[in-house]
This record gives C-alpha cells, structure tokens and sequence, in this order.
C-alpha cells in the first residue's frame, strides 16, 4: 500500500440516512485525493477536482465503468458497495493500481494524492470534522450561508442585494450584513445580532468580541458556525468577514459574502472561500447561543 500518515476519517455523502447515526462529510483534501485516485483507476473522469464529497462521486452518476465512483471500486473489490469510505476501502484506494493508458501499472493513489492525505489526516486525526448541534444558531446560521453560495449583487459593481435590502442599508459593503442575514433568518437567531443595528461593521464584531460585548468572544480553537475576520493588511483595521464551514486556525474553509477571487472583501458574490493565515490577520469569532 502506498504509504501515508493515516487514515484521515471515514466519509458519508449528503444522502446518508439520519437513522444510521452518520452525517454527511464536510469538504476536505482528502475528498480531492479519492477523486483523483479513482479517476486514474479509470472509475471517474478526469476533471478539475473540488474537495466536496457528493452523492455522484459516493455511489456513481451512470451505468458506464467510468462513471461509478467509490461504489464501482467497492463492487469491483468485493466490499459492501455503500460508498461510505471507511478503513477497508480506504486501504483498498492505497493499493489499487492504474489498469490501463500512459499510467499502467503505477500506483492509483499518485504523490499529489498522498499530499492531500496527508493534509487531511493532520486536520482529521481519524475523527469526522466536529459539527454545531442540531438546532443551534450556529448550525442553523452556517445552513443559511450554505444556501446562499451564488448569490451576486445586481447590478454589479453596486453594492445592492437582498441583505442590505432587509438590514436597512442597502448599496454599501455587506460582508458582515451577510452574516447578520444568515443568523437572523435562520431557525434560531442569536441574541448577539440585530437588524438594522448589529452588526453591518467588521471591525464592531472584532472590537465587541474582544470586550465580550453582546455575547461574542474570541476563540482559538474555531467551530463550524463561528465568524472569522480578516485584516488583509496587519493595519488593526479589521476589514473582511465570512461564517466559517470546516478546517482549523491554520487552514480552513468559510462562507463569506461580497467577495471574488479578485477581490476579497467588495466582489459582490456569496463564495465558498478556502483560506490560511499564512497571508492575513484573523480573528475567530464565537456566538453565544441563545438561552432557550
């Protein structure tokens, strides 16, 4: 077997059933690898690959061997074909090698996969990425940003949308609008926010978490959920913000509005947006939940 750190953590697709005490997978590198593997195992086409581990890669998209995804290697190597990833297959997408074309023969699993294991296992440590309770308003904050990946001002350039429009200042940068919208519209808002006062300024959220003013404090340790605010500049001036989805201090990823990737903080769009604190300041910011 191709030798790596670890095993990164067991995977479960979107439709995974509540009953069978599993949740599905949040994005992570080690998606990216099996994508890659099984596509050099000639089960998935080769395409540019994300790190989002769908019902299509888990269990196939169509009837052609090119098209079966984990589940057409679970079949073809004799293990119950669920297109969960656990330990077996894990070690079977380890061992398996290249069937045919200019790659025969080599190991399916190639040196930019094992990276990306690697990555994986030292974000992972072999447990599922943690994820906020059913029914908080983190949980509930972080679905409403999900939903909203797409999403563009219009028209462009102009600064208006439908958050600013519901906040009461509309046609101004709407980063932290964005997730003002997305916790007060959702299930459970928190008591930390209010329309049309709390909170359409970034450096606000920062200064208020570090006085533990209106239920937020900083963190180090980052939950699904929780704000992240970037200062681009090191200046102090706090000037970006999004709801963090997956990952660690070091390397994670986070839902953010008002951005591109040519312009971090007034793109105009709701992105999923990977990030590092290698090239920015950050602060993590945590809401308190409501009381009941």
């Amino acid at each position: 077997m191709v030798a790596v750190k670890g095993f990164p953590r067991p995977l479960y697709p979107p439709d995974v059933p509540p009953t069978s005490g599993h949740t599905p997978s949040t994005d992570g590198s080690d998606v990216e690898a099996y994508k890659r593997t099984v596509s050099r195992a000639q089960r998935w086409q080769w395409q540019p690959f994300d790190q989002a581990y769908s019902n299509m890669f888990a269990h196939g998209k169509g009837p052609n061997v090119i098209d079966s995804g984990i589940e057409g290697i679970q079949r073809q190597q004799g293990l119950d074909a669920t297109g969960w990833i656990g330990e077996k297959t894990f070690n079977t997408l380890r061992s398996i090698r290249c069937p045919a074309g200019p790659h025969k023969g080599e190991m399916a699993m190639d040196a930019r996969s094992v990276e990306l294991i690697n990555q994986a296992y030292e974000r992972f440590q072999g447990r599922p990425q943690d994820e906020p309770a059913s029914g908080s308003s983190a949980k509930d904050r972080l679905l409403k940003a999900q939903k909203e990946i797409g999403m563009k001002e219009s028209p462009a350039s102009s600064n208006k949308q439908k958050y600013g429009q519901w906040y009461g200042m509309n046609g101004v940068p709407w980063c932290a609008i964005f997730c003002t919208w997305c916790d007060q519209t959702g299930a459970r808002p928190a008591p930390s926010f209010a329309k049309g006062q709390r909170y359409s300024y970034v450096p606000y959220v920062v200064s208020d978490a570090r006085q533990g003013i209106n239920g937020l404090t900083i963190t180090s340790s980052p939950k699904p959920g929780d704000l992240v605010c970037y200062d681009w500049s090191y200046d102090g001036e706090f000037d970006h913000i999004g709801i963090f989805e997956a990952g660690d201090p070091n390397s994670f990823q986070a839902i953010e509005g008002n951005t591109s990737q040519s312009n971090n903080s007034n793109g105009g769009e709701v992105m999923r947006r990977y990030r590092s604190n290698i090239d920015t300041s950050i602060v993590f910011v945590r809401v308190k939940e409501p009381a009941n």
